[in-house]
C-alpha cells in the first residue's frame, strides 16, 4: 500500500513537473544534449550510420523544438526588470544586467524560431544568431557575476553562524543553540542551490560564448560543449523538480 501511493505521489509530482514550460523545455533538453554527446563520443564509430543520421535528425528537431517553446518567454524577464528595487545597487545593476541580455535573448529566439520554420527568409539567421547569443552570454555575465556575491555572502553568513554556535557550546542557552543551528542549516541549503545554478550558468555561458565564436577556438570541442549543455539540464531538471 504504502509502495502504491509512494508511486501515485511520483507520477502526480511529474504531472506537475511536466505541466510547467520548463519542464518540457528541460526534459527536450536532457533528450538533446544526451543526443549530442553520444554523437561527439567514441561509440559512434561503432554504430550503424543510419542510427546516427537518425540521432542527428532527432537532436535537430529537439533543437527547433525547444525554440517553440519559448515562445513568448522573455515577458518573465520584462516583469523581473519591474520588480528590481534599485538599479543604483550593485545587485540590483548586475540583475538588471542579467534579465535585459535573457529578456532579449529569448526575443530574438522567436524570430531564430520563424527563420527554421520556414516563416521567415534564411537570410537573416546569421545574423540573429549573433544577436542572441551576444545577449545571451552578457545576461549570463550578469547572472553569474551576481550568483558568485551571493554565494560568497552566504559562506559569510555560514562562518558567522558557527562562530556563534561554538561559542554557545562553551555555555548556555540550549533554545539560541537550536534557533542558530536551524537556520545555519537553511542557510546551506540556500547556498548549495544557488552554487548548483552557479554552475548551470557557468555551463550554458560557455555554449553562448561558442556560439559568439562560430565554433572556433579552443572551446570547440563537442564532447565538452554536449557536457555543458546535458549538466546544465540537469542541475535545471533537479531545480525545477525539488520547486513542484
Amino acid at each position: 500500500m504504502a509502495e502504491k501511493h509512494r508511486k501515485r505521489a511520483f507520477l502526480e509530482h511529474l504531472e506537475a513537473y511536466l505541466a510547467r514550460r520548463d519542464g518540457v523545455d528541460k526534459a527536450l533538453k536532457i533528450l538533446r544534449y544526451s543526443s549530442k554527446l553520444w554523437l561527439s563520443s567514441p561509440l559512434i564509430s561503432y554504430a550503424d550510420p543510419l542510427v546516427v543520421k537518425r540521432v542527428k535528425d532527432f537532436e535537430s528537431s529537439v533543437g527547433t523544438s525547444r525554440k517553440a517553446f519559448r515562445l513568448g518567454k522573455f515577458v518573465q524577464d520584462v516583469n523581473a526588470l519591474g520588480k528590481i528595487p534599485s538599479y543604483a545597487s550593485r545587485d540590483g545593476l548586475l540583475e538588471f544586467i542579467a534579465c535585459t541580455g535573457e529578456g532579449i535573448y529569448y526575443f530574438v529566439e522567436q524570430f531564430i524560431w520563424l527563420v527554421k520554420a520556414g516563416a521567415i527568409d534564411k537570410r537573416h539567421s546569421k545574423e540573429l544568431q549573433k544577436w542572441s547569443a551576444w545577449s545571451e552570454f552578457i545576461g549570463y555575465l550578469g547572472s553569474v557575476t551576481l550568483k558568485f556575491f551571493q554565494v560568497w555572502a552566504m559562506r559569510s553568513k555560514e562562518a558567522a553562524l558557527l562562530k556563534g554556535l561554538n561559542a554557545l557550546n562553551k555555555g548556555e542557552g540550549l533554545d539560541e543553540k537550536v534557533r542558530i543551528s536551524k537556520e545555519l542549516r537553511m542557510v546551506r541549503a540556500k547556498r548549495s542551490m544557488k552554487t548548483l545554478s552557479l554552475v548551470q550558468d557557468l555551463s550554458d555561458s560557455l555554449l553562448a560564448l561558442n556560439d559568439i565564436k562560430d565554433n572556433k577556438g579552443p572551446l570547440a570541442k563537442p564532447f565538452l560543449l554536449a557536457f555543458s549543455g546535458l549538466l546544465s539540464a540537469l542541475i535545471s531538471t533537479h531545480k525545477n523538480w525539488n520547486s513542484c
